[in-house]
């Protein structure tokens, strides 16, 4: 098998592949990112040219255990690329990601795995132990696949977002749902207050400046 390089192109599952292929796992593992957001909303927000899944950091083996033949699991080494099963002195494996999965017939990736935190009873924010959730409310089953609540994955986009994340948010956050929104904005607030999206969130306790919106010198 020829070792593939990051640079390789992408040829991302559907979300209805993705849990085909992971169904035979005891993993905890979840949509996330964008492909996430896409399913909630229930039509695509925008081109995406991956998809992600997440998983706890005790799940990763067994989640790549139960990939096709065809597929292996790699990670970055600098700017060459290690397959997973390489790596297994790792001291640990939230510190091995993402994860990328190739597809050999395919000639492509076809899915990044993220490692993101998680106790027996809730989710955990890997950037800020303070956020949590129940794991039914972090993680909803839609349709068969679980799928990242979309107010948890605007906090991972909101640290530093992009245009493109700007698209996201403009498309989820008049869907949420009162309590999901209100949860949002004091996570945003609480972990992330200097992002540029805390601008229009009104708060007494943190209230808006624009200051937060300039650029670091």
């Amino acid at each position: 098998m020829a070792t593939p390089s990051l640079s390789s192109p992408w040829a991302p599952l559907s979300a209805e592949a993705v849990a085909a292929m992971l169904a035979p796992s005891d993993a905890r593992w979840w949509l996330s990112g964008g492909a996430a957001l896409d399913r909630w909303v229930g039509v695509p927000i925008r081109p995406r040219e991956n998809i992600d899944v997440s998983v706890v950091p005790g799940d990763l083996r067994a989640l790549v255990a139960v990939l096709p033949a065809a597929r292996s699991a790699w990670i970055a080494a600098g700017d060459a690329m290690l397959a997973l099963e390489d790596a297994e002195d790792a001291e640990d494996d939230a510190d091995l990601q993402p994860v990328l999965i190739w597809d050999d017939d395919a000639r492509a990736w076809v899915l990044r795995v993220n490692v993101e935190d998680g106790a027996p009873r809730a989710w955990v924010y890997r950037r800020d132990a303070r956020l949590q959730l129940p794991w039914d409310r972090a993680v909803l089953d839609l349709d068969g696949v679980p799928t990242g609540a979309p107010e948890v994955q605007l906090v991972w986009k909101c640290f530093s977002p992009r245009p493109e994340d700007d698209a996201d948010k403009e498309a989820v956050l008049p869907l949420l749902s009162d309590e999901a929104r209100a949860w949002w904005e004091r996570a945003l607030l609480t972990v992330h207050p200097h992002s540029s999206w805390t601008i229009p969130v009104r708060s007494p306790m943190f209230p808006a400046r624009a200051s937060w919106n300039r650029p670091q010198r």
